[in-house]
């Protein structure tokens, strides 16, 4: 497929190979010892109540769900709308999105309280609940995406089935994030959720979580392998997220004044915005300052076109205040008490009208970090096993002719800005 681009497994026989597979290990056991401990005593052992059921672990499972899908979008821009350079980081791409989905799928399982419950949900379906529709939009991704890959290896056989499969694929991560968004769009009981803006907005967010996510693990796999990565492709990645981060962060834009138009959002928003609380901290110290506004200027600013440690640090800034902005999303959201009855004011015993109390424990921070060592160790394991990685992704191999001539000028600008200066 690729006539420049040879691909090569990973030999995982340096110390560092295995190091890495040990704290994987290491982090899944903690994980697993996580759920057991919580199974066996119970949820009230977490941070999280009745007034709060969802907590840390949904946190990092939607943030890995949603990075899944965004993680497909370099194979996106490669298929779909055929641009040549991000042809050899497609493979990487299905990689990444089948195991960060199997790593935040593994922390909702035990997260259940009874995982054993998780057969009731694959085999007894209520399709008037979106859980209903997640099910299938889940499974079907692992399926699509393995074919993806398959048609995009077998030079055979597979490249005849190529475009009908990244078109499928393009689809379905569409959905999937859509049904994801959904989850929290449909919940009518709660004022922080129930908006159409939910769906878009997790759209935006999984693509700019899923690029920062993919470009670490590209940047720390090239390094740890000795593979060359060349100024083109860090150039392009580096303007991709920028782009798909300033659309996340005009949907949440959107989504906050379109609350605060809505009278009966109003206090829903002075809470999470202005409500002097960590939620409001969260929001305009992590995701607004720190993942948003400083990675924005990171990634477009002229002078660091294709700097490795601008990259690294938007992608690791990114990554921040996406966890920010799940966590004011899903706990904040819950914490803001139920309007059970619009218009009245509500008290008795039961929590009633009162602002709910969580504070994560360390059970739930590690059966979260458990999923993103599930991830990772998935994709070490594949790469060493299969074909995932180009021998080199330097500039002669990926960069078509015209684009050393867009980073020449803009060097030139850019050394022209500093003359007048």
């Amino acid at each position: 497929m690729y006539t420049n681009v040879a691909y090569r497994e990973i030999e995982g026989r340096s110390p560092q190979y295995f190091i890495l597979l040990a704290a994987v290990s290491v982090f899944i056991a903690l994980g697993l010892g996580a759920a057991y401990y919580m199974e066996h005593n119970g949820h009230h052992v977490t941070g999280m109540s009745n007034q709060i059921v969802w907590g840390m672990p949904h946190v990092f499972a939607i943030f890995l769900i949603l990075a899944a899908s965004g993680a497909l979008n370099i194979a996106s821009v490669a298929s779909v709308f055929e641009r040549t350079m991000y042809k050899p980081l497609a493979r990487m791409s299905g990689l990444v999105a089948i195991a960060s989905l199997a790593g935040g799928l593994t922390v909702l399982v035990l997260d259940l309280g009874r995982p054993d419950r998780l057969v009731v949900a694959m085999t007894t379906y209520n399709f008037k609940s979106i859980f209903a529709w997640n099910v299938f939009l889940y499974t079907g991704l692992f399926g699509i995406v393995a074919f993806y890959l398959w048609s995009m290896m077998d030079s055979r056989y597979g490249m005849r089935f190529y475009k009908s499969a990244a078109f499928a694929t393009f689809i379905w991560r569409l959905a999937l994030t859509t049904g994801t968004g959904s989850i929290f769009g449909f919940l009518v009981a709660r004022d922080a959720y129930n908006s159409a803006i939910m769906a878009p907005l997790f759209i935006a967010m999984s693509f700019a979580f899923g690029k920062a996510v993919f470009i670490l693990i590209l940047i720390s796999t090239c390094h740890l392998t000795g593979r060359s990565l060349g100024r083109v492709v860090l150039f392009r990645l580096q303007r991709l997220m920028g782009i798909v981060l300033a659309a996340t962060g005009y949907f949440v834009v959107v989504q906050h004044l379109t609350n605060l138009y809505m009278a009966e959002r109003q206090m829903v928003e002075m809470f999470v915005l202005f409500g002097g609380n960590v939620y409001s901290f969260l929001f305009w110290v992590l995701q607004i300052i720190i993942g948003t506004i400083a990675p924005l200027i990171l990634l477009l600013y002229p002078r660091l076109g294709g700097n490795l440690g601008a990259i690294v640090l938007a992608s690791i800034l990114v990554v921040i205040g996406g966890f920010a902005q799940i966590y004011t999303i899903i706990i904040g959201g819950q914490a803001f008490p139920l309007s059970l009855f619009p218009g009245l004011d509500v008290s008795s015993t039961a929590f009633d009208a009162t602002i709910g109390h969580y504070i994560p424990t360390l059970p739930e921070v590690l059966l979260g970090c458990s999923g993103i060592a599930v991830m990772v160790g998935i994709i070490v394991i594949a790469m060493t096993v299969l074909r995932f990685l180009p021998l080199s992704l330097s500039d002669s191999v990926v960069d078509p002719d015209h684009l050393h001539a867009i980073l020449d000028q803009e060097d030139g600008a850019a050394e022209e800005e500093v003359g007048k200066k």
